[in-house]
């Protein structure tokens, strides 16, 4: 079998982690772990991109708090889509710093407000403390309440690793159940999609490349879903009927497969999907823009596939 194509910055951070004798995450207790995420977006990620708006936001859900932060380019809306973003970490690790860097570069490049929403973490809480969490987000978003700011017209969710997991789960949950406004779009990135390892990128990229399946036996056991729930096994139930998929893989992580049996059986069931794949690219690549510099490219790419996907749906930014 051929050598898969490793990007040279790639491979340079790859070996940089070898050589760092840093631990893994699953080698750390829970709370350094989670340090060591924010960390790596300093170290790893480019900076901010500066907006006009970046709001800390409390989400009112019936018994409990989840907290958001809103981005946007325009100072003022009267009314808009909104982006739901929820960040990737095997729902275990990650929260709204990790991933604000990716957050405010969407919001000024897709011209349209994002909310970040976090949710609670495993293990101290377990499935389905995080789909509760984001459907609870998306629900409050889709009723305008005012400290948005503006009208939410519809929504769009979108989310990372474990977040595109939540981001498909929750279109699936307002399709069943409509909110106030409807879901437009799914955009997920590197998905995980609970449905096993029986894939061929789990055996070729499971160690070596970033996340590795001993990281992700760890996230399973702490996150501990049952493997035939729907809102966990994305395999289980029908995609999010009429609501278009952007799924972007990248070539070299052990999920890859897990987003391309996804964007096929959607297709198999009518949705509209577009799947792009980042060849030689690992795991967890728009966090990394400063790491690997060429993942910058592939981020432009899934934007403007984004974007294609919003002029399709005849989407206009109202200011």
């Amino acid at each position: 079998m051929s050598r898969p194509l490793i990007r040279p910055d790639v491979a340079a951070f790859l070996d940089f982690g070898r050589q760092s004798g840093q631990p893994p995450l699953n080698a750390l207790p829970i709370a350094e772990a989670r340090a060591m995420l924010v960390m790596m977006r300093v170290i790893g990620d480019a900076d901010p991109t500066p907006l006009a708006i970046v709001r800390d936001l409390v989400i009112d859900a019936g018994g409990r708090t989840i907290p958001a932060r809103l981005y946007d380019r325009r100072p003022t809306r009267d009314q808009s889509p909104v982006i739901l973003f929820y960040h990737g970490g095997g729902f275990m690790v990650g929260d709204l710093e990790t991933h604000e860097p990716f957050c405010t570069y969407l919001a000024d490049q897709i011209d349209l407000p994002v909310l970040a929403i976090d949710y609670r973490l495993a293990p101290e809480y377990p499935f389905p403390a995080a789909p509760d969490d984001a459907e609870a987000g998306a629900r409050w978003a889709a009723d305008s309440p005012a400290e948005l700011g503006f009208r939410v017209s519809s929504v769009i969710t979108c989310g990372d690793s474990a977040g595109g997991n939540l981001a498909v789960v929750v279109a699936r949950q307002l399709a069943d159940r409509p909110a106030a406004v409807p879901v437009i779009a799914q955009w997920v990135l590197y998905p995980f999609f609970g449905c096993g390892k029986d894939y061929p990128s789990f055996d070729l990229f499971g160690d070596g490349y970033m996340l590795t399946e001993e990281a992700m036996d760890w996230f399973d056991q702490g996150y501990a879903a049952p493997p035939d729930d729907p809102r966990h096994n994305c395999r289980i139930g029908a995609a999010a009927p009429g609501v278009p998929l952007l799924i972007h893989v990248a070539g070299l992580d052990p999920l890859r497969d897990h987003g391309r049996a996804y964007a096929e059986k959607a297709r198999e069931e009518g949705v509209q999907v577009r799947l792009l794949e980042a060849e030689g690219l690992i795991h967890g690549f728009i966090c990394l823009r400063r790491a690997i510099p060429s993942a910058a490219a592939d981020i432009d790419t899934f934007i403007a596939e984004a974007k294609a996907m919003l002029a399709d749906l005849e989407v206009t930014v109202i200011a």
